[in-house]
């Protein structure tokens, strides 16, 4: 049989597509559809099953089945016999991707991942699933084409039994969409939580246990904020300790910044090559945010390369951020990221080759061997030894170790740009750019980095004005066109960043529009029953579910953000109203957040803001001045959880934001408000006073521990 087509030229409809996932299977001789009423109408005209298809453009094992399956005429034949077969990009729907992703993982009890391959009747209800299948059988494994005979037969000869297990797996996803769980809100819940934390964290190599291993920065974000609320160091230790790993590991690009997706292996060393937006925009949040409370090096360094890699590599001229980088070039996964020896010595020269590779642990041998590809020789670059101990080893002064290794560095990165480059998928999509504008802008408040701070506005303004129309957000731009209504991670994540940028900036503007989208986002995926919200507005006809998006997974939890956007805009409103939706949509899921609190950071991060302590920080003064810019940018280099941050501006209005009536400056000076729990102390000019203050707030200190983990 051959292996795939040399001569097929034809496009089918995924030719009309603007997702580069879509547009990468446009020449497959699969008669694919896109996911719509066509391709639905079709099926039952014809009563064929549909094979739907899912996953993104950097997903190396979906160029794989692609290359052995999608390209192979005879496979392609059968599909377009036998089924109706839709390709869906997971980035693009991801309201689709989470409805059969839990048909395939919780009820037809899969492994899940991409791609994604499940079979649907004409209702679109799933009768079975699977990830990557082999083009043929294969150590006794069913391959793709033994998979699509055995289901049509089944289809023809078994379909009333087909069709009752199909509706009875939509119905089990369908009560699963809206689970919960309601309880009573407690700080109990928040100060109990550490132990489940600590059960599943690598205490040698950082991380959460066990390879793969994902960074997970929802967990660090929470950890942080635990820390500062009991001033016990064990979750801070935590914190720092993966990021620690993970910025000496090959997870990190060394040359030119920024995170793989995750690692192969619990030591930080192998990656999975492909960057994504999201991740890159959460670990920037969470570097600054931890930056901001210990203030070291290593971590403004990572920032600063990862900042940088965005702004360099990621950032469309109109200001929007791209999505992902692909793992692959030329055919060959992480080709673009790994050295030989010899290459580096053809660069560097001897002596410094050595130095280098004793910092970055490359040799003959190699460290990584892909078993795909198995090439003797190859290394990833990682950490394995200081500047500091290196020049104890060698006998020499550690700034020309330091001069030597970024020298290398330089060398290797600029030879790296002449190599073929990993597909960038190019899509600009709403809710990751809501993360990196959030990432970007608090970065650029503690570091006190205009840079940053100006392409964070500059994306936040791209969104407002090419996917914000007619009082709703869109999910996706590409090449001047915009499509796809918002879901709710569109709305939570891009409210947030308005937030956090009218924090870093005091545009008012920007807190204006996170008010007006947060009373769209409540209309359309508050749940009026059980509390919280929906992940897709009601009404949408090519769903069988509605679903809630509670559990944390590579992104936060879109209502707990939504939660979290809520009591933001409490504090800065005095809404007891917004308070009050905060408090429902946490208290539907009390009890998952008590019995599994590991798998919720991002709701335990909204309860953190909701129980409080609530503090108020307001400046008063001429923007102009040095005086208050000095008090502001002390402010801004702080680590300060639980706090609204507002500026006394003429342009906002008192009745809009009550959290600055009666502000002012006194006697032309800038004058700092602080309040807790409605609790105001006098108002403040010191610098020294006010720095003190502020630290009060995060304080940490070693507490003894109870047998039980308990403080």
């Amino acid at each position: 049989m051959p292996h795939q087509s040399d001569h097929h030229h034809q496009t089918n409809r995924l030719a009309h597509e603007v997702s580069p996932y879509l547009l990468q299977h446009a020449m497959n001789p699969v008669d694919w559809f896109p996911w719509g009423h066509e391709a639905f109408q079709k099926a039952r005209d014809e009563d064929k099953p549909i094979f739907l298809s899912i996953g993104y453009a950097t997903c190396h094992w979906c160029h794989v089945m692609e290359r052995e399956s999608f390209e192979n005429e005879e496979i392609a034949r059968y599909l377009n016999e036998h089924y109706i077969s839709i390709k869906v990009d997971r980035e693009e729907r991801p309201d689709v991707d989470a409805i059969y992703m839990a048909a395939l993982t919780q009820v037809l009890q899969q492994h899940g991942g991409w791609p994604m391959s499940i079979w649907l009747t004409p209702e679109l209800h799933p009768f079975y699933g699977g990830t990557y299948f082999p083009p043929m059988d294969h150590n006794g494994r069913a391959g793709f084409l033994t998979v699509l005979e055995h289901l049509s037969r089944a289809w023809k000869e078994r379909r009333s039994e087909i069709d009752e297990g199909a509706l009875r797996i939509s119905k089990i996803v369908e009560q699963m969409g809206v689970f919960g769980g309601k309880g009573n809100l407690t700080p109990e819940i928040i100060s109990r939580v550490l132990p489940a934390f600590e059960q599943i964290f690598d205490e040698e190599h950082g991380g959460y246990k066990h390879a793969p291993k994902f960074p997970q920065p929802s967990i660090g974000l929470f950890l942080l904020r635990l820390a500062a609320r009991t001033g016990d160091t064990r979750p801070l230790r935590m914190v720092e300790l993966q990021l620690d790993h993970m910025a000496a590991g090959g997870i990190y690009d060394h040359l030119g910044g920024g995170f793989a997706r995750y690692s192969t292996d619990e030591r930080w060393l192998v990656p999975h090559f492909e960057k994504m937006l999201y991740d890159n925009a959460q670990l920037l949040r969470l570097y600054s945010e931890a930056w901001a409370l210990r203030k070291n090096e290593l971590y403004e360094k990572v920032i600063r390369e990862t900042a940088g890699y965005v702004l360099r590599d990621m950032t469309d001229p109109l200001g929007g951020f791209y999505s992902a980088e692909d793992a692959d070039s030329e055919g060959e996964e992480g080709k673009f990221y790994t050295w030989r020896l010899a290459d580096i010595v053809q660069l560097l020269g001897e002596e410094d080759a050595h130095i280098f590779g004793r910092a970055y642990d490359v040799s003959v041998e190699g460290n990584w061997t892909d078993p795909h590809n198995p090439t003797p020789g190859i290394n990833i670059l990682h950490v394995l030894e200081t500047p500091e101990q290196i020049a104890r080893s060698e006998k020499r002064d550690q700034s020309e170790i330091e001069r030597i290794l970024e020298r290398g560095r330089a060398r290797l990165f600029d030879a790296r740009t002449k190599r073929a480059r990993p597909l960038r998928d190019d899509k600009i999509l709403t809710s990751w750019n809501g993360l990196m504008i959030s990432g970007l802008a608090i970065a650029g408040r503690v570091l006190n980095e205009p840079l940053y701070v100006q392409a964070s506005s500059r994306a936040a303004d791209f969104i407002l004005s090419h996917l914000y129309k007619d009082g709703r957000l869109l999910r996706c731009y590409r090449k001047g066109e915009t499509r796809l209504d918002g879901v709710l991670d569109d709305y939570a994540f891009f409210i947030q960043c308005l937030l956090d940028l009218y924090e870093t900036t005091f545009d008012v503007k920007k807190l204006l529009a996170a008010n007006e989208i947060m009373m769209t986002c409540r209309s359309l995926f508050w749940d009026d029953a059980g509390g919280g919200f929906f992940f897709t507005p009601d009404g949408r006809e090519d769903l069988i579910a509605r679903q809630k998006d509670i559990l944390d997974n590579a992104l936060p939890a879109a209502m707990a953000v939504a939660t979290l956007d809520l009591v933001r805009l409490a504090w800065i409103r005095e809404d007891k109203g917004l308070r009050d939706l905060a408090r429902q949509s946490l208290e539907s899921i009390a009890l998952i957040l008590g019995d599994h609190p590991a798998a919720c950071p991002s709701s335990l991060i909204a309860l953190d803001h909701l129980l409080g302590p609530a503090r108020e920080i307001v400046i008063a003064g001429d923007r102009e001045t040095t005086e208050t810019n000095r008090l502001i940018r002390l402010i801004q280099s702080k680590f300060l959880p639980r706090t609204a941050i507002a500026f006394a501006s003429p342009d906002l209005d008192p009745r809009f934001a009550p959290i600055i009536e009666n502000r002012l400056s006194t006697d032309g000076m800038p004058v700092v408000y602080v309040c807790e729990d409605s609790v105001c102390r006098a108002p403040m000019t010191d610098v020294v006073e006010l720095s003190g203050l502020l630290d009060s707030y995060v304080s940490t200190h070693e507490h003894k521990s109870s047998p039980s983990g308990e403080s």
